[in-house]
């Protein structure tokens, strides 16, 4: 197979997202390969910072194009035959990098330009790439011999496999599961949204051309979050939501999918592999990396998050049994209770419901929103471009982006919606080109924004719950990280190189914007009469954002914690398990007693398939950021416009435009003008006055 005929040979443009199939993974790869032997041969000659990273750069373009597309299309557009062809080549991929990475000539010429007289002359950025490919090389090994370094690199081959096993697990164990409602009776209480959803999913499960009937049904219930969610807020069935939610805490742990095993042998390899590179355990290998200096520093954060929202938990959940036992509920709230109630007590307390907003969030309208916020703060200008790339599926848009002068820097993938048949569950933003210049030429960035909200039904469009439009906005501030980057050099351009403690500041800050009132009252317009958002309920949603905002705090300590303890204080050969260090913290910050058949553990992806291993505690470092960071915005007035322009365009030419080209604390503080404190988020959080 030709260059010609293979897409992931091609180092030009956009990937052919609409052209690769199974078939060309194998010889991409062999191909691959054989470039990525002579490109490294060439680097390890290497006498100056030029001749080692230009063969560096081209082999960052192989991957680029002949590998990230295939992860791409493994979480977007899934199928048996991609995994096949995936996992057939993992060992060469895998082989590859550990080449780079166990190179001792690579690894002697960037210690030679750490140690030259030039070092110093450098720019920060080219300091910071010598410096992380050190640590690189560190952590991938390169001090091992013999038996040490040949066992180092089976567990490097078997964590990648268990990894995309894992991932495969959940997306199986999610899409395998359903719940069919034939009885009208059970349907009571299900929101029209929700009736439509389910309607459409029960037929397109259907041979022939089976049509959905959303007043009568059949109502088909799955475990994605668009058809969960609402189903375990609504349903009014407690029979139906118990066989949901134990669906649910219990995904991939039964048969052929039970993750249970992949987890103790993952910790436990983690493990082995931290000892042969001379550390503690495997939070000293992640946080080497990272803002955060070791387990105390997060702990101390953990401490104070959980000293101020402990008590206000126990209250919440006292509340919220004390409101269901008026209202007809006897005894105390199960687990799958808690998210129906919360929604009945969320709507006598401040008398809207999802569905009275859903109307006024339709997709379309949140974009436009979205992108006009970030002219007025950011100064640049979002276009469609639909048509101009290359899709994998055909509710996929593309999108360009310009900045202040008109210039084209940057373009988007956005692809919406849930498909839970082939789509694996969250939301993210990943790479699809990064930013890089050179002498020979300027490569644009273009992001991949992924969510998975929900679709369209019948001649309805998008309509959005306030969350899915918080997590557009989340994912699109990832998004302006990577394109607005304005530094040059690749591997410390947009979020490559940030400490992943740091990366979730842009898109938690871009959360905040969506209790701006010009900001929200902009997009929140009714898709059916084009009324604007009520001004009352506009001031629902903001005494809102506080709703059980302790609950929400603690489920998120639960699992940073869980996370950290796994990978730092348990020992993986020891006789306990995981899930008993999840349950021992679980009863420690729940206000509710945990649910003894809780599986969760087996499709936390984010810590076993994802890159959050000993970083999950990053959400809440980066939320602190975030919250300190908008409060700027409020010092500076938000009703100020040019003042809140002003501090915007300081927040992109710092945050968004220097990447990973200085520490992430350097660049917050020639933002912030000082260091962050917990104050904001506290105050946001309703934990704090």
């Amino acid at each position: 197979m030709t260059t010609r005929d293979n897409p992931l040979l091609n180092q030009s443009g956009i990937p052919a997202y609409d052209q690769i199939t199974p078939a060309h993974v194998a010889p991409a790869v062999e191909q691959l390969s054989a470039d990525f032997d002579a490109l490294l041969a060439e680097a390890e000659k290497a006498t100056d910072w030029d001749s080692l990273t230009k063969p560096l750069g081209k082999i960052d373009l192989l991957f680029e194009y002949g590998w990230s597309p295939i992860g791409h299309l493994l979480a977007v557009a899934n199928s048996d035959e991609l995994r096949e062809a995936h996992e057939a080549v993992i060992p060469q991929v895998v082989q590859m990098s550990l080449k780079a990475g166990q190179s001792k000539p690579l690894y002697k010429a960037y210690c030679d330009l750490r140690d030259s007289d030039g070092f110093a002359q450098m720019s920060s950025g080219q300091q910071r790439i010598i410096q992380k490919a050190i640590l690189g090389s560190e952590q991938s090994g390169i001090s091992l011999e013999g038996d040490a370094q040949k066992r180092f690199n089976e567990i490097a081959e078997r964590m990648s496999q268990l990894a995309s096993d894992f991932s495969n697990h959940v997306l199986d164990a999610t899409k395998a599961w359903h719940l069919d409602i034939t009885d009208s009776a059970d349907a009571t209480g299900l929101p029209a949204s929700f009736r439509r959803l389910a309607a459409a999913a029960w037929a397109d499960d259907q041979e022939g051309d089976a049509t959905g009937d959303s007043d009568n049904g059949p109502w088909r219930v799955k475990l994605d979050a668009p058809s969960f969610g609402p189903f375990m807020e609504h349903c009014q069935n407690r029979q139906l939501r118990e066989q949901a939610y134990r669906a649910y805490v219990t995904r991939a742990s039964e048969g052929e999918l039970d993750n249970e095993p992949l987890i103790a042998e993952i910790l436990k390899l983690r493990q082995e592999k931290s000892l042969l590179l001379g550390y503690p355990n495997y939070a000293a290998v992640s946080l080497a990396n990272k803002m955060a200096k070791d387990t105390d520093e997060i702990q101390a954060m953990f401490d104070e998050l959980l000293a101020a929202s402990l008590e206000s938990g126990k209250t919440e959940l006292d509340d919220l049994t004390k409101y269901a036992n008026e209202q007809g509920h006897e005894g105390p709230l199960a687990h799958w209770d808690v998210s129906f109630w919360a929604e009945r007590l969320r709507e006598a307390k401040y008398s809207f419901t999802d569905e009275e907003l859903r109307p006024y969030f339709s997709l379309e309208r949140v974009l436009e929103g979205m992108f006009d916020l970030c002219h007025r703060i950011f100064g640049i200008t979002v276009t469609a471009a639909d048509g101009k790339a290359p899709v994998w599926h055909k509710d996929v848009r593309f999108f360009e982006v310009a900045d202040e002068a008109g210039k084209h820097i940057a373009a988007f993938y956005l692809d919406p919606y849930s498909r839970p048949e082939n789509k694996r569950g969250g939301a993210w933003m990943a790479d699809c080109i990064g930013r890089s210049v050179t002498a020979d030429q300027h490569r644009m960035p273009i992001a991949h924004l992924v969510c998975n909200s929900t679709p369209p039904a019948g001649d309805t469009p998008s309509l959005m719950t306030f969350r899915e439009v918080e997590t557009l906005f989340h994912e699109f501030g990832h998004g302006l990280q990577h394109m607005m980057t304005t530094v040059d050099l690749r591997d410390v351009a947009g979020i490559s190189g940030v400490e992943w403690d740091a990366v979730e500041l842009p898109s938690q800050f871009m959360e905040n914007w969506c209790y701006h009132r010009p900001t929200l009252l902009g997009m929140a317009i009714h898709h059916e009469t084009g009324a604007v958002l009520p001004d009352e309920l506009f001031e629902k949603i903001c005494k809102a954002r506080t709703y059980r905002a302790a609950s929400q705090m603690l489920r998120q300590l639960l699992f940073g914690m869980t996370d950290v303890a796994l990978h730092s204080s348990f020992d993986p050969n020891g006789d306990e398990s995981a899930f008993d260090i999840y349950e021992a913290l679980a009863a420690k910050t729940s206000p509710m007693p945990p649910f003894p058949g809780n599986k969760f553990l087996c499709a936390f992806s984010h810590i076993f398939a994802g890159g959050y291993a000993a970083g999950y505690y990053s959400y809440k470092w980066a939320e602190v950021l975030s919250a300190d960071a908008f409060s700027a915005f409020e010092e500076a007035g938000l009703d100020n416009e040019a003042a809140v322009a002003e501090t915007g365009r300081r927040f992109r030419d710092t945050v968004l435009a220097e990447g990973g080209s200085r520490h992430p604390m350097e660049i917050y503080e020639g933002f912030r003008g000082r260091k962050p404190t917990t104050d904001a988020l506290l105050r946001h959080s309703g934990l704090k006055s």
